[in-house]
């Protein structure tokens, strides 16, 4: 087996494995698969926007990382035809950074932030007005000499994308006038992108062999395509022109990622809550030291699609497997946990 503890095949964060992600990246709408209604919604806001000659108005997208939130931003500024210069978050320390960003943009660009969730206090405040008035406030001086400063803007989009919108302050998110919600994908969905995909990295791939690789993705396409990547490098070493449901299964296997995208550090968690607690419940921080894994790491990365699958549950006392997981693991779920019990319906 390879070993996939220090990088993982399956996080939906970009890792190294994505250097050619922008060469997968769809141009249009037209190419962008899934996500139906928020493609719809936006195809009708931008064509409202063309016929006004106005600036699109600012757009949040948010959701788990790795569903096109990047595309969609790089879309609507093609389909809007306008410039779109791209930042991040943390990378805006200072007031000065954003005020030089937004004093460059010319009328009707696209600046989109990515992590928009990070930004600090002090430059969010700067985007209120920016993004309301199309100006920036400034105090200069100190004392009774201090004035203010109005610098005015040129229309423009903030794109804002953030994996976590709960974080984002009231009044940030509510000068969003368009909000979008990316859900995960569909196997079919997911099929469609690895075949996409195969063709512009210049491969072949069966019908069955992307339903297989698109079923094991975890619904997020930044993980199809870079199994799609590796599963290639398995069938180009064999001297295989088409990628099949054989090689597939086998590379899928060796890489340790199971029928539901599982790989070996989610067994892990599993397994340590199972044998060593009973199921539980755990705490998060007695997990993360069991495993060898930083708490907020279990918290943001292997946990929400295990959440999601009803593998787990978070309760006030901790983390419990549910008996999904006992089924799925080949593991005799507990009879004497009567808390654990409580928490989901008896089938045996």
């Amino acid at each position: 087996m390879i070993e996939m503890e220090d990088e993982r095949l399956i996080v939906s964060t970009r890792t190294e494995y994505d250097d050619v992600e922008n060469i997968l990246r769809p141009k249009s709408m037209a190419g962008y698969v899934g996500q139906e209604k928020v493609k719809e919604n936006l195809t009708v806001f931008m064509q409202a926007a063309k016929l006004r000659g106005e600036a699109l108005d600012h757009v949040l997208l948010y959701g788990p990382p790795g569903l096109g939130k990047t595309t969609l931003a790089h879309i609507i500024s093609a389909e809007m035809g306008s410039n779109i210069r791209v930042t991040s978050g943390p990378s805006i320390e200072k007031a000065g950074d954003l005020a030089a960003i937004l004093t460059n943009l010319e009328a009707g660009d696209v600046l989109f932030i990515d992590e928009i969730h990070r930004l600090n206090h002090t430059v969010e405040e700067i985007l209120y007005p920016a993004m309301e008035d199309y100006s920036l406030d400034f105090i200069i001086g100190k004392g009774p000499s201090a004035r203010s400063v109005q610098i005015p803007l040129k229309p423009f989009t903030l794109i804002g994308a953030t994996t976590r919108a709960g974080m984002l302050s009231s009044p940030l998110r509510d000068r969003f006038g368009v909000v979008c919600r990316l859900e995960m994908y569909s196997v079919d969905e997911l099929a469609e992108i690895v075949r996409r995909s195969a063709v512009l990295l210049g491969t072949e791939i069966e019908d069955e062999a992307s339903r297989e690789l698109a079923k094991r993705s975890r619904g997020t396409p930044r993980i199809a395509n870079r199994f799609l990547k590796r599963v290639r490098d398995f069938s180009s070493v064999r001297g295989h022109s088409t990628i099949n449901l054989e090689t597939t299964t086998d590379a899928l296997d060796r890489l340790e990622v199971d029928s539901l995208g599982l790989d070996a550090i989610d067994k892990k968690v599993l397994l340590s809550m199972m044998e060593k607690f009973g199921g539980g419940p755990v705490g998060l921080d007695t997990l993360a030291a069991t495993v060898n894994e930083d708490s907020n790491t279990i918290e943001d990365v292997y946990e929400p699609y295990l959440l999601q699958l009803g593998f787990i549950s978070r309760t006030p006392r901790g983390r419990v497997c549910l008996k999904r997981a006992y089924d799925h693991l080949g593991k005799k779920m507990p009879k004497n946990n009567k808390y654990q019990m409580s928490i989901f319906d008896e089938e045996d």
